[in-house]
């Protein structure tokens, strides 16, 4: 019973940091959008990484969660296959991470063992696995050309936004650990 309400408890913490993220990132960033859902700055991309990094599995259902929600109530809502399919593409880019920087990083739930170049490099495999399955899906589905400008700013945005999130996390636990 404990490790289900563990699940649920750590579930619910991934939908709510990452909808606080998104807010964070509405009113610090929103000048800075290049199209709908494709920012040079992303906080909501760190929250997804650390999310699989610290919670695995129930991060990841999170992830799900929320960004159907998300992407059916407000990006998306006249277009279900879209907002369905930018759920799953949104949590299974770190979760793919995640599941790498177990088996290559030998990865700890609490990030205590990630060097800053190793969680440097969680970021840059996030930041290019996110845009990458997004633009397969709006090159195959959606039949849209000439990708490669908002693949770039999609990856330079998860990035900054995810180096910021993973790194002040870092930062925050060690200040805490201190104490």
């Amino acid at each position: 019973m404990t490790s289900i309400r563990q699940n649920l408890s750590m579930i619910v913490a991934t939908m709510v940091m990452f909808g606080a993220a998104l807010l964070i990132n509405e009113l610090l960033f929103k000048q800075l959008e290049f199209a709908e859902g494709i920012n040079w700055i992303y906080l909501p991309a760190g929250v997804r990484l650390l999310a699989t990094l610290l919670f695995a599995e129930a991060g990841a259902i999170g992830l799900l969660l929320v960004s159907w929600l998300y992407c059916a109530i407000l990006l998306f809502p006249n277009e279900p296959v879209r907002a369905f399919a930018g759920g799953i593409l949104s949590s299974l880019a770190p979760y793919l991470v995640y599941l790498g920087a177990k088996r290559w990083l030998d990865l700890q739930g609490s990030l205590a063992n990630l060097t800053p170049f190793q969680m440097l490099a969680c970021a840059v495999a996030y930041s290019l696995a996110s845009p990458l399955l997004h633009h397969i899906w709006f090159a195959l589905y959606e039949g849209r050309e000439q990708l490669l400008g908002s693949f770039a700013v999609m990856a330079m945005g998860d990035f900054f936004g995810t180096v910021l999130l993973l790194f002040f996390t870092k930062w925050v636990m060690r200040l805490s650990m201190r104490r």
